[in-house]
């Protein structure tokens, strides 16, 4: 298990990496964005990616899941979001791109109300194939201390 003391502003974990399908972009946009350039090749051809593309919270749930398999989900209580700012999609993601996430502390703090937990600010930035950002964000997670 991993606990608050053990994620210290530095520390870097890696996930796992997906290959995303077109069959997935299209269920996805489908369910829960279902705007042409998610949806339809030739009219997103058109569209301001220039073909179709991911939806960005696709690749952000993508992203989720990815980091809920890795190492970082032995954190004990489980990863508890607090928040989430900055998230940013700096290019767009395609069917056939490999997605993989890396997680990095940036820093860490007790918490004044609860002295069992503490609040561990977090840097998730998903690359494709090529290494360009997919999608970046930051994200506080509540996490228990190891005296608790």
């Amino acid at each position: 298990m991993l606990h608050f003391e053990d994620l210290t502003p530095g520390r870097r974990f890696h996930t796992a990496s997906h290959t995303l399908t077109l069959a997935e972009i299209r269920d996805f946009a489908g369910s829960f964005d279902p705007q042409f350039f998610h949806l339809d090749e030739v009219a997103a051809e058109d569209s301001v990616f220039n073909g179709l593309a991911a939806s960005g919270w696709h690749v952000a749930s993508l992203t989720m899941r990815l980091v809920v398999a890795s190492e970082l989900s032995q954190v004990a209580g489980g990863l508890v979001g607090m928040k989430v700012d900055n998230m940013r999609w700096p290019r767009p993601t395609r069917a056939g791109d490999t997605l993989q996430t890396e997680i990095e502390v940036l820093a860490q703090r007790a918490s004044a109300k609860q002295p069992q937990f503490g609040i561990v600010t977090l840097q998730w930035t998903t690359r494709n194939q090529h290494e360009e950002i997919a999608v970046q964000l930051e994200t506080a997670i509540w996490v228990q201390r190891r005296d608790s």
